[in-house]
């Protein structure tokens, strides 16, 4: 565990009470989203609640723009860190510990072992030892000690393999069930909170994928929420073009406009390991063909193909899919057959789990990520 030290600027310690508050009111932005900041206008009725109020904004964690509430960059950092602290609470004993590649390299934690000097290594990771020995060696005891460049020898170190992220969250309707995307959002910013902290040259991005799809800025995150359902219809067949999407029911499920978008933001990002994260409760129901969305319910053989033809061609890319269906409260299991479609076409990894158990699913498939480049069967 490590200590900050820093000077104590005579301000009282927070109250059990306040730190009460502000854990029930992380937990509120990240079950209500927006809402939340919204039902903050109500608190300031209650000079209780406004004093609190008050007080989170001369910390740094709320601050107020006209009638609204914000948060700062201050709280979404403590956001992450909360979910990262309960990810790891719940994680199972002996999960993944590491988050490195088996090759040795530069830059990584020094390991037993030396290797002689190539042009380019650092000059800091010269052993002194292993280099005096070789000189000696070569021209027996006695001084001066002449050092040759052949006698160089440098320390092994662990490779540190960079790795690329994109988190794909379902933001269709059904994901209100069961407190599924307050689940998933805790997770994709433990994984934000989990780089900041340990591994600063890995990249994450989310896309929220609904009837559309789109990337979800860092500090929007928390207040994401899924979409509602507009149509109760038993049967769905509509074409909306691209640029009219905003205007059709966004409750959908369009994962190959998702994957589409990902593929996007990997090929700019730079790591040596790309890997997609798709969290969804269901088989897909809407594809782009052409300038056209289709949105399609039943889930039509059409969406399927489009889907899958999108994934395979990420893989044969190089990116590492894994995928986690959520089954909280399903009792017919008709679209695991897709997750299945999808995990043997991409050769990659699935996972069928409740929102309770996703968080050690996603964090142990993210620490693996980096220990090898192949793909798992």
């Amino acid at each position: 565990m490590r200590f900050k030290y820093v000077e104590w600027n005579g301000e009282a310690f927070a109250t059990q009470e306040h730190l009460e508050f502000f854990s029930n009111f992380l937990d509120f932005v990240i079950e209500y989203g927006d809402q939340a900041l919204e039902a903050l206008r109500q608190m300031e009725m209650d000079p209780e609640q406004r004093a609190l109020l008050e007080k989170l904004i001369e910390e740094g964690l709320l601050e107020k723009v006209g009638a609204r509430f914000k948060l700062t960059p201050r709280a979404i950092g403590s956001l992450q860190r909360k979910a990262l602290m309960e990810v790891f609470r719940n994680l199972r004993a002996g999960g993944g510990d590491g988050h490195e590649a088996h090759q040795t390299g530069i830059l990584g934690e020094r390991i037993e072992g030396t290797r002689p000097y190539q042009f380019g290594d650092p000059i800091g990771e010269l052993d002194l030892t292993a280099t005096l020995r070789n000189a000696l060696r070569r021209n027996g005891p006695g001084t001066p000690v002449r050092i040759h460049e052949r006698d160089f020898e440098v320390g092994l170190t662990e490779s540190k393999a960079t790795c690329s992220t994109v988190i794909l969250l379902d933001m269709s309707g059904s994901m209100y069930r069961m407190g599924r995307f307050s689940n998933a959002k805790r997770c994709a910013m433990a994984v934000y909170a989990l780089i900041r902290q340990r591994y600063p040259l890995d990249s994450v991005d989310v896309v929220g994928f609904f009837s559309g799809a789109e990337v979800i800025p860092e500090h929007k995150l928390p207040l994401t929420l899924p979409k509602r359902v507009t149509m109760f219809d038993s049967n769905v067949r509509l074409r909306v073009r691209l640029a009219k999407l905003a205007e059709a029911p966004q409750h959908f499920t369009n994962l190959h406009l998702g994957l589409m978008t990902a593929r996007r933001l990997l090929a700019r990002r730079g790591g040596v390991n790309k890997q997609v994260f798709i969290i969804t409760d269901g088989e897909p129901t809407a594809h782009l063909q052409g300038e056209y969305v289709y949105l399609l319910y039943p889930p039509d053989r059409a969406t399927t193909v489009a889907t899958l033809s999108e994934a395979m061609l990420m893989a044969r890319q190089g990116i590492r899919f894994a995928t986690f269906a959520l089954i909280d409260d399903y009792f017919g299991m008709d679209w695991v057959g897709f997750v299945d479609q999808l995990t043997k076409l991409t050769r990659g990894v699935g996972f069928y789990c409740t929102g309770d158990s996703l968080a050690a699913c996603i964090m142990e498939s993210y620490l693996s990520g980096k220990r090898r480049k192949a793909y798992l069967a």
